[in-house]
């Protein structure tokens, strides 16, 4: 009886191990990320963010269809990636869509995407020895509720190539899609100034980077002006922001607005300061026959302010030979040509490190820009932008001509002031400028130290600044005379979040990846050789064998 029923007893634990197995698994969900380096796991910052999402996000992916080889990584990678936020909240839907399958004109889709703010690219493609162009949608958007936002999935630097460039945008997948989600279900609270009374920069002209920040934090203009009258009560009042943002002052500070500004500070508030101790502006040369201007020295009475800090914006001009150029016109009517032409006053200053304000994006340009001097005190200091080592300083007053500038070779002897410091983060606990000195009024509460608090000083105020056409802003960061997108913007907004971070979101923009991928080039060079090696290789192991076997069966059998 015992060995009837054996079978029967081992079926029975079979399928009582697999039911217990299916239990477990239904209860104990779990994946396992493999790679190297963990590009599939989620970053504690991500799983914060969808924790709070309670109701269902849909995700539109623009990123379905026939891709080369490159770009059909960044579609599986962005399906992946997405499917590691399903897995942990099941409120995240993805749909991937084919902006072409639709029976109409690829170039009036591409129009309808530019004018939705979702800019098509033109990408060229090299498979196989030949070089073709190809149309990418590298949009997703977000809808949740009745709102939605959009989400930019292709990173693109000058001079990389397309490889480099699907690295970069699949590195930043997670932070792009994270940041979008944490738009679309955490409300504002953070409150941003953008400071008014010292000559800063017209709307118009930050309009762009407003925007921009705008989906973030609550913006308002603020300005200096009841200082005078009452710089106690304006204080108050600017102690309610969490940022302040100056875009280019160009008109000195009085001493109490000096001591607003420093106690607010001291009283926990984040600022940014985009400012230049030299004024000069490009509009200048186009103003004259002579095509000239003279730059000079424009005391804002900030050294003071900034040296107590840690930092010192020089009066002197930066001069790069690794530039962005001019486009100047030549001829007139019908026979106008625009040429580009070297412009050594606006350096394209590149990131010096990882920190994840400025990893991985593009050139940030600047315009007449000043170098920056690091002071030894207790105040951490990161050199965020630069310019490159091939430069020289030029003092004030000077005079800049554009004949001259473009008919003249640079001479490269000359350019021995190595990489000059463009953009530094200061971070730490800051003393007050008004330390054991007397105070032009008397502050309620007034504090000798800080907190821990953090400054971001850019030695440009054009950095912010978006040009306008018709009166209308266009794109920060957007040339249109040479059809670059430069990084000022993602510097910009990636700076604000930095500032106002309290999830720790731009840590994700930190994290390293690294794909592989064919040598296109050698790939077409040996392609005849390995169809060979695929084709005839394995028919030649098929003959081999088959002989062998028959000589073995004619040997075996035959006598």
């Amino acid at each position: 009886m015992k060995k009837k029923y054996k079978p029967y007893v081992s079926l029975a634990i079979v399928i009582g191990v697999l039911i217990l197995i299916n239990l477990i698994a239904a209860n104990f969900y779990k994946r396992f990320d493999l790679t190297e380096n963990d590009r599939y796991t989620l970053s504690e910052a991500s799983k914060e963010i969808l924790l709070n999402v309670n109701e269902t996000i849909v995700v539109n992916v623009f990123l379905k269809g026939e891709f080369p080889s490159e770009f059909k990584r960044l579609q599986n990678e962005t399906r992946y990636l997405l499917e590691e936020y399903e897995a942990f909240n099941p409120n995240i839907k993805f749909n991937f869509i084919n902006p072409l399958e639709e029976n109409r004109d690829a170039q009036e889709i591409a129009t309808d995407f530019y004018n939705a703010g979702m800019t098509p690219e033109n990408l060229n493609i090299t498979e196989n020895g030949k070089v073709t162009e190809s149309l990418l949608f590298p949009w997703a958007v977000a809808h949740f509720q009745d709102r939605r936002v959009k989400i930019h999935l292709l990173k693109k630097k000058i001079g990389d190539s397309n490889e480099d460039i699907v690295n970069s945008s699949v590195q930043q997948l997670e932070y792009a899609f994270s940041d979008g989600f944490n738009k679309l279900i955490n409300q504002r609270s953070k409150k941003v100034a953008i400071m008014r009374g010292n000559g800063e920069l017209a709307d118009a002209y930050i309009a762009d980077f407003v925007k921009s920040i705008r989906d973030y934090y609550y913006i308002a203009p603020f300005t200096l002006d009841s200082v005078a009258a009452n710089p106690q009560k304006t204080l108050q009042q600017l102690n309610d922001y969490d940022l302040i943002v100056e875009a280019k002052p160009t008109e000195a500070y009085t001493e109490q607005e000096k001591l607003v500004l420093d106690q607010y500070t001291m009283n926990g508030g984040k600022s940014l300061w985009l400012l230049e101790n030299v004024k000069a502006e490009k509009d200048s040369l186009f103003t004259n026959e002579e095509n000239k201007l003279l730059a000079f020295y424009n005391d804002l009475n900030l050294t003071d302010f900034f040296f107590q800090y840690g930092a010192r914006v020089n009066p002197e001009i930066v001069n790069d030979v690794y530039s962005a150029p001019i486009v100047l016109a030549r001829g007139s009517g019908e026979n106008t040509q625009f040429n580009p032409y070297p412009w050594f006053y606006e350096p394209m200053a590149t990131s010096t490190n990882n920190h994840p304000i400025v990893n991985n994006i593009e050139a940030v340009k600047f315009n007449f820009a000043n170098p920056i001097d690091t002071l030894k005190n207790n105040i951490q200091k990161t050199i965020l932008l630069q310019s490159s080592k091939f430069s020289k300083l030029e003092g004030v007053p000077t005079q800049i001509s554009l004949q001259e500038l473009i008919q003249e070779k640079p001479d490269r002897s000359t350019y021995t002031a190595g990489a000059q410091n463009l953009a530094v983060l200061l971070e730490g606990e800051f003393t007050s400028v008004y330390k054991n000195r007397i105070q032009p009024f008397q502050v309620n509460n007034y504090k000798e130290t800080s907190a821990e608090n953090k400054i971001l000083l850019v030695s440009d105020g054009d950095v912010i600044k978006n040009s306008t056409r018709n009166g209308q802003p266009q794109a920060l960061g957007y040339d249109p005379m040479t059809a670059t997108t430069y990084g000022n913007k993602e510097f910009l907004v990636n700076a604000v979040n930095y500032l106002l971070d309290d999830k720790g979101l731009l840590k994700i923009r930190s994290k390293e990846i690294k794909l592989a991928f064919l040598n296109t080039n050698r790939v077409a060079a040996e392609r005849l050789q390995w169809q060979l090696v695929n084709i005839a290789l394995p028919l030649v192991i098929l003959g081999v064998f088959g002989f062998i076997f028959t000589w073995y069966r004619k040997k075996k059998y035959i006598k």
